[in-house]
């Protein structure tokens, strides 16, 4: 699993792909978050918190991280090299979890800048220093499920089709559906909270800076299911 983990970092960064991922999800949040007017502008908002990156940045990785994993698969049944990848003295299993596991650490990496963030509102809060840890804490924990759920859900897309593009727009709507679909629908049958059956319903109980189990469970929950159905996919193929 680990050389199939490296070998994916490399081929991130190897190209522009890696540099491209990075930049984007770090230029549109500062944009929003810093440059232009509105809901999001922290500046505007006048509280020394990052509820409003938090509020955007999971609907920036819900294009971004299906962006990363298009090709996990799809790339290899384009040019023929899955078989090839499968007949290693290496499983199923492992090959997936290596490719999963790459675009995880990818999309990691370029969340890590955005601590910068932490550090700034520290400094503008009044006094200085003051602002909720905890829920800033809480957040961040959130968005790293979020990372987990999304790229299960992209890499086993990718399996779909050999063309990337069509691999992107199914991991996106599947993404959206699971986000926000379930919230979407609870507007309409109010008589059951089928909202709890989202992510964004157990991203925001996350985020609040408790860490109930159930929403590990659900991440958890999300991700191997759809880890399950990449592995048999590809037995299958």
């Amino acid at each position: 699993m680990y050389p199939i983990i490296k070998r994916e970092i490399a081929s991130f960064f190897a190209g522009p792909i890696g540099y491209l991922v990075i930049a984007v999800f770090l230029v549109i949040n500062g944009l929003f978050l810093w440059v232009f007017p509105g809901n999001y502008n922290i500046l505007d908002a006048g509280f020394a918190d990052l509820s409003a990156f938090f509020e955007l940045a999971p609907w920036v990785l819900l294009f971004l991280i299906p962006a990363v994993t298009m090709r996990s698969f799809s790339d290899e049944l384009k040019m023929g090299t899955l078989e090839l990848l499968l007949t290693k003295p290496i499983s199923v299993r492992s090959i997936v979890l290596g490719k999963y596991f790459g675009a995880i650490t990818l999309i990691i990496i370029a969340i890590v800048p955005t601590l910068l963030y932490v550090l700034t509102i520290s400094q503008l809060g009044n006094p200085e220093g003051n602002w909720d840890g905890g829920s800033t804490l809480g957040s961040y924990i959130g968005l790293l499920f979020l990372v987990i759920a999304y790229a299960a859900i992209g890499v086993f897309s990718s399996t779909l089709s050999e063309n990337q593009i069509v691999a992107f727009i199914i991991a996106v709507f599947l993404c959206f559906a699971l986000f926000y679909g379930f919230e979407g629908l609870a507007g309409l049958i109010s008589e059951f909270p089928i909202e709890n059956f989202g992510m964004k319903a157990h991203f925001d109980s996350v985020a609040r800076g408790v860490i109930d189990t159930r929403d590990v469970i659900y991440f958890l929950s999300i991700a191997l299911v759809f880890i399950g159905l990449t592995v048999l996919r590809l037995k299958k193929s």
